[in-house]
């Protein structure tokens, strides 16, 4: 495990993503956002959220203490290693999971449309973000990643403004992802098909917000100061 690092309300949540194992998944439970409001402190998301932020605290710490596996701290990756993990990690699960997701939410509104608990709309959206999703994809795959693995990085700012400004419009359709469907809550008569898709969007959800977190408060912070 890590070593131990004194965790304070003044952190910003990014930095507690980034440099805390566990810390993702306890503000995934309390609902705060480390990806597009990453810069925000810990006190002032809580403050927000009506939290406590020792409760918060304390949470991450116990946390780690059943934390399996090794914890990559990825503000010690160079430029080129954490595009390799995005790429690995994240556009190629992106690909491969959004189109099934728009399948079995195009499923269930098919046989459970009559019923006022099903997610009507859902499996439209779904294909909107897939296809804002490929585009911004693409976009980093074919301009703005060469360019900093060629280390053109002052010509980098401006295609990073572009990736964030879209980061923006990403974290909007999650947004109305969890409204569609529900906050991922599955009603008592849902099928397993149901079931099975509401927890799909839910790592989706975590995956997209950890995609986002490392390009926007890790990768283009690291470039921009080359």
């Amino acid at each position: 495990m890590q070593p131990t690092e004194t965790i304070t309300p003044e952190r910003t949540l990014a930095n507690l993503v980034t440099s805390q194992a566990g810390a993702a998944r306890v503000f995934h439970h309390y609902g705060l956002d480390f990806c597009c409001g990453g810069q925000t402190t810990l006190q002032s998301a809580c403050d927000t959220a009506g939290l406590q932020a020792q409760t918060v605290i304390s949470d991450i710490v116990n946390g780690q203490q059943a934390q399996e596996g090794a914890f990559i701290r990825v503000d010690e990756l160079s430029p080129n290693e954490l595009i390799d993990h995005i790429l690995d990690k994240f556009h190629q699960a992106h690909r491969l999971e959004v189109p099934h997701l728009v399948k079995m939410a195009r499923k269930v509104e098919d046989v459970h449309g009559d019923k006022p608990t099903c997610p009507t709309g859902l499996s439209a959206h779904l294909e909107h973000m897939h296809v804002a999703l490929e585009e911004h994809m693409l976009k980093e795959e074919e301009i703005l990643f060469p360019m900093i693995r060629s280390g053109q990085t002052a010509m980098a700012s401006m295609p990073i403004r572009v990736m964030e400004q879209e980061h923006d419009e990403h974290g909007k359709n999650l947004a109305r992802l969890c409204e569609l469907a529900h906050e991922f809550e599955a009603p008592p008569e849902a099928c397993a098909t149901w079931q099975a898709l509401y927890l799909g969007l839910k790592e989706l959800k975590e995956a997209l917000m950890q995609h986002i977190h490392l390009e926007n408060n890790v990768l283009f912070p690291c470039v921009l100061r080359v």
